[in-house]
């Protein structure tokens, strides 16, 4: 497999972990490389509140997760190989798929969507 192909399947599994909750946000972007949600949440600055995204980029698939960086707390629990995958405070990339890391993912995914929601931030 090419890297483009590996990240095209990476990407889709990372995006299939995003999409339950894109009911109840707004997509703001979905195209072949790209999938970003907001939530329906309006800030002072008149922009949407953002919730998280996955993205191809040159040299790896990056997956973001905003509450992680809104409420700390939720990575207290990551294990040693996702935190890994960590770039930032609140970016994971992955080059190649693993079930085990995005089982752990989609559990903080729903985790921060928990969050999010009894902060008021998604209904």
């Amino acid at each position: 497999m090419t890297d483009q192909t590996t990240f095209q399947t990476v990407f889709a599994m990372l995006k299939k972990i995003l999409q339950p909750y894109a009911d109840k946000m707004v997509i703001s972007n979905d195209v072949a490389d790209e999938f970003y949600l907001n939530t329906p949440f309006i800030m002072q600055n008149k922009k949407p509140m953002y919730f998280g995204s996955v993205k191809i980029n040159k040299n790896y698939v990056s997956f973001h997760l905003m509450p992680v960086y809104v409420f700390p707390e939720l990575l207290n629990e990551l294990s040693p190989n996702l935190q890994k995958h960590m770039q930032g405070k609140s970016c994971f990339n992955f080059k190649t798929s693993d079930t085990d890391l995005f089982n752990e993912l989609s559990a903080l995914v729903e985790r921060g969507f928990v969050k999010y929601q009894s902060a008021g931030f998604i209904k």
